[in-house]
């Protein structure tokens, strides 16, 4: 028997199920929550960015930029918690297959973080945000996504 793991996730909070295959429906295995990914970049880092002085003659001062906003810092910190599950889940060969059911920026940075075996099973992936439905609503898109 083939276990495919699905796990749904936005920036707030993700669900992981399993199933067995077509006809065998889904089975929830547990909720992963990031509530940090729920805050606004002001109240994620509450300190300005750092000043610095031009060194030419113009004297100007400018705040120094960052890479990724602290939003955007916490869905990177949030995908590769994900992964490190997958990854697990693999190593234990709890799943030989898995789907990926994410908010369209979040799925991008969720198979950036993955290991390149998990990386290798999975089967399918949707970028669709589902997380926020109700359990019973949510296995019945999963289902039409999935086959299962």
């Amino acid at each position: 028997m083939t276990t495919t793991w699905v796990l749904v996730a936005n920036h707030g909070n993700a669900h992981l199920f399993e199933t067995e295959g077509a006809g065998k429906g889904l089975r929830y295995v547990q909720n992963i929550p990031h509530p940090a990914g729920r805050l606004k970049n002001q109240d994620i880092n509450a300190d300005k960015p750092g000043r610095s002085q031009d060194s030419m003659k113009t004297g100007g001062r400018h705040a120094m930029g960052k890479e990724y906003s602290p939003k955007e810092q916490e869905a990177l910190r949030y995908a590769k918690h994900l992964a490190e599950i997958l990854d697990a889940g693999r190593t234990s060969h709890r799943y030989a297959q898995v789907v990926l059911v994410a908010e369209p920026r979040l799925l991008g940075e969720l198979r950036s973080a993955l290991d390149p075996h998990t990386a290798a099973l999975v089967s399918a992936s949707h970028s669709k945000d589902l997380a926020n439905l109700a359990e019973h609503d949510m296995a019945t898109h999963l289902e039409k996504l999935v086959q299962c």
